[in-house]
């Protein structure tokens, strides 16, 4: 009986090991044992009021939420790209910029700094949309009918992208100073949480549902698998890749939202710098292969909240903004070691003989 009991350590463990959050909660509990041990502090949370008189919480967990959240929506879009289209887009960054930038013009008009919205946020705000989406089928376009390999196709994008949202205001700096904007980047009247993170559980719920009422997922992964086999079953592999562009658009679009309404402006050159990065990390965090086919959107979510996680984590340790890239190339490292076959079947094959030796 005891021979069978040990016996089902070893499984339990490679069973374990095989999930695909494994690698996401390894590194939360990872990360909950670092903090926990050099700064307990870390995990305070106080309830305090801002200039206006409204409840807010502070503490380095709600800046984890708070700006998780731009990244878990971000995640959303580049997993169904990297699922389809076997490969990333670089250009998101950009595009948030492009997305904002468009936002601001249809709220403030030919003025930069107008004492009133020249247009209600909510129409604004859609035309965005179909703008970012345009230039999320425009990246498609290119991957899907040219066969251009994603990274390159939209590296023309990140190129080009923030000089193209420049152009949108003329090159000017507009400011928009109605009160009621500032809600999507900050906090409701009375809500203590920041609105982004409800933003992102709306997002989730609905790409969740999306996902589990539509074909969007088997589509998606029938072409990333092998699109051969996808057109042959009657799908258009191109139509697809450009949908999970165009998915990745709308995404993008809300994050630009967010991003010009925090601080009621924009910064051409700084505004979401390097989280196409984050974003494409996220994916890999949660176990998704980076080489298109099946995915787990919930395990994306999770790795997006993770790699703010770090980001937190270091800038609480006093780590400077240029030496974050080094400390997540290092994580990068280690997904890309873990997820390899060779590891995989080594950790498979000594699950196997620690079973036989504890049944022996």
């Amino acid at each position: 009986m005891q021979n069978n009991k040990n016996a089902g350590v070893p499984a339990f463990l490679g069973k374990l090991v095989r999930q695909q959050f494994f690698i996401p909660l390894t590194a939360l509990v990872l990360l909950t044992l670092f903090n926990l041990i050099g700064d307990p502090t870390f995990f305070k949370i106080t309830l305090g009021a801002n200039s206006a008189g409204n409840p807010v919480l502070s503490g380095p967990l709600i800046s984890i939420l708070d700006n998780g959240s731009e990244l878990a929506i971000l995640a959303i879009g580049m997993t169904l790209v990297t699922a389809s289209a076997r490969g990333q887009d670089i250009s998101v960054g950009a595009a948030v910029a492009i997305s904002g930038s468009m936002l601001l013009r249809m709220l403030c008009g030919t003025n930069s700094r107008p004492d009133t919205l020249q247009m209600p946020i909510i129409a604004a705000f859609l035309i965005a949309c179909v703008v970012s989406m345009l230039f999320g089928a425009f990246n498609g376009i290119l991957v899907a009918f040219f066969k251009i390999q994603p990274m390159i196709a939209t590296l023309i994008l990140y190129t080009a992208g923030r000089s193209i949202a420049a152009w949108f205001n003329n090159n000017e700096l507009p400011i928009v100073k109605d009160e009621t904007f500032a809600i999507f980047g900050g906090l409701i009247p009375g809500i203590p949480i920041p609105t982004p993170f409800f933003i992102a559980v709306l997002c989730v719920i609905i790409i969740m549902l999306v996902l589990k009422f539509t074909n969007l997922r088997l589509y998606t992964q029938a072409v990333g698998t092998n699109e051969n086999s996808a057109r042959l079953n009657g799908l258009n592999p191109a139509v697809i890749k450009v949908m999970s562009f165009v998915i990745l658009g709308l995404c993008v679009a809300v994050v630009g939202l967010i991003k010009v309404s925090r601080v009621s402006s924009i910064n051409y050159s700084v505004v979401a710098k390097d989280i196409e990065m984050d974003a494409i990390l996220a994916v890999a965090l949660g176990g998704n292969s980076l080489g298109g086919g099946k995915f787990n959107m919930g395990a994306s979510i999770m790795g997006a909240y993770v790699i703010q996680y770090l980001t937190t984590t270091l800038y609480r340790y006093q780590v400077s903004s240029d030496a974050l890239p080094a400390y997540k190339a290092v994580v990068v490292i280690a997904l890309v070691v873990m997820s390899a076959p060779a590891v995989r079947e080594y950790f498979s094959t000594l699950t196997k003989k620690l079973k036989v030796k504890e049944v022996a």
